[in-house]
């Protein structure tokens, strides 16, 4: 239990830190895998393979999400018994979390196959992009397992503190993804299929490490024979916590594929530029992410311990660094986003720096909207009520359809407020949202008035 982490006792920013700094450079090393493909993919295959390949992202993230999501939820169960220090629990609900994660890894690597051209036909994906976005797709919803296999494994670490290990398997594997791509995209001239199957082995990669470590690390998870039966109450708890936040990002993903049917309808160079703006937005925006991430966790497991007063307090410090870093990112974004997005475009791409500028102004401009999303989102969730955040997830997809909308009269323009117009809607329901929840909180524990810790 070394590499464990309580996050019931000390000083809320300080823990948030320490916790959130090991989970940054996670996320940021995930990214890499996405970077690598795009910067290799640009450089060495042109515009139009980019084209290709940022045409799949909506898609790739309302699947993928999914997978993210529902096993997160499944974490949070897992976090709350931590924070309570109720072993047997514990393992009862990462056993149920293992079948539960192969029947859903089994049933969406299944359907997204099959559906798998249809579903870039309804996205009405460019005629001239469209076999080679449906070969790198198809090859990512293959890999789907791994996915399963990494945020299961990487969520039941964090949930009892340990933001380390996933962080040193996503090193490992990205630096396997760098050289693959190379590998299958310069050297065996495998194209967009190359960049694809170097993520996926890449992925499989860091779930199995993350795996290796739980094996021979973590006494308190070594379940008993009788615990590995499936458990009907354990069962439907982590799917009341898992699915919602699935499908959160799913919901949150429609209205991003919406917009991206829209955009797609632009040309190959609108979708080019916002491809490479996304990207490296993507990168940029990691912190946010992380600050989600260990919200998720600091919630539960304060929840399960019952410091009421933590809540509060954990919330108002990570909003305070998401504050300062929105500022610092709006900065990088608007001075230097343009040559900075360049590393995903050859040369002769720079004519869609414009459009690219133009974007990252705009998007970044609202950061601060999104800091927010992300920590009061996972915030609630942490403490117990996923279903209620999905509905922000409602919310960004009615954003972005909106914005999509739009899209067809303005042109570029309005695609670049499609993610600040989503992130402004879930605002508006989660603030006022965590309040209420924190009240149902404590009614349900009995707790008339909170008591300050000392």
């Amino acid at each position: 239990m070394s590499a464990t982490k309580d996050l019931t006792r000390g000083k809320p920013m300080s823990l948030i830190l320490g916790f959130g700094v090991p989970l940054l450079f996670g996320f940021l090393f995930q990214q890499f895998y996405n970077l690598a493909d795009t910067a290799i993919v640009g450089r060495f295959l042109g515009s139009d393979a980019l084209a290709a390949v940022g045409s799949t992202g909506s898609v790739n993230f309302l699947i993928i999400g999914f997978v993210m999501g529902i096993c997160n939820g499944f974490a949070i169960p897992v976090a709350q018994m931590f924070g309570a220090n109720d072993w047997k629990q514990l393992r009862r609900y990462v056993t149920n979390s293992v079948w539960l994660c192969i029947f859903f890894s089994i049933v969406i690597t299944t359907l997204t196959l099959i559906f798998c051209s249809d579903i870039l036909t309804l996205m009405k994906t460019n005629e001239e992009t469209f076999d080679r976005a449906h070969t790198y797709i198809f090859t990512i919803f293959a890999g789907i397992p791994g996915y399963f296999l990494y945020n299961m494994t990487a969520g039941i670490l964090r949930s009892l503190g340990d933001s380390k290990t996933p962080v040193k398997w996503l090193v490992i594997a990205s630096i396997i993804n760098i050289v693959l791509d190379i590998v299958f995209i310069v050297m065996f001239h495998l194209d967009v299929f190359g960049a694809a199957l170097a993520t996926v082995i890449a992925q499989f990669i860091s779930g199995f490490g993350c795996l290796f470590k739980i094996f021979n690390s973590y006494a308190l998870l070594k379940p008993e024979k009788e615990e590995w039966k499936l458990s009907s109450r354990h069962v439907a708890n982590l799917c009341t916590m898992g699915l919602p936040m699935g499908l959160q990002y799913s919901i949150t993903a429609i209205g991003g594929v919406v917009l991206q049917a829209a955009v797609n309808q632009l040309g190959t160079d609108s979708v080019a530029a916002i491809t490479a703006a996304n990207k490296l937005s993507m990168f940029v925006c990691c912190p946010f992410d992380a600050m989600g991430s260990t919200m998720a966790t600091y919630a539960g497991q304060n929840v399960g311990a019952q410091k009421w007063d933590r809540l509060n307090k954990g919330l108002g410090a990570c909003i305070i660094l998401g504050a300062v870093y929105s500022v610092f990112a709006f900065i990088v974004m608007f001075f230097f986003g343009d040559n900075l997005a360049m590393v995903f475009l050859d040369e002769s791409s720079r004519y869609l720096q414009p459009l690219i500028q133009e974007f990252l102004t705009i998007l970044s401009a609202f950061y601060f909207t999104l800091a927010i999303v992300n920590i009061v989102r996972f915030f609630i969730q942490g403490m117990g009520f996923p279903p209620i955040a999905t509905f922000a997830g409602i919310l960004e997809m009615f954003g972005r359809g909106a914005i999509a909308y739009l899209v067809g009269i303005f042109g570029f323009t309005a695609a670049c407020f499609a993610s600040p117009a989503a992130w402004i809607l879930a605002d508006a329901f989660l603030i006022p949202a965590y309040f209420v929840c924190r009240k149902k909180l404590l009614k349900k524990y009995g707790v008339e008035k909170v008591q300050k810790e000392v």
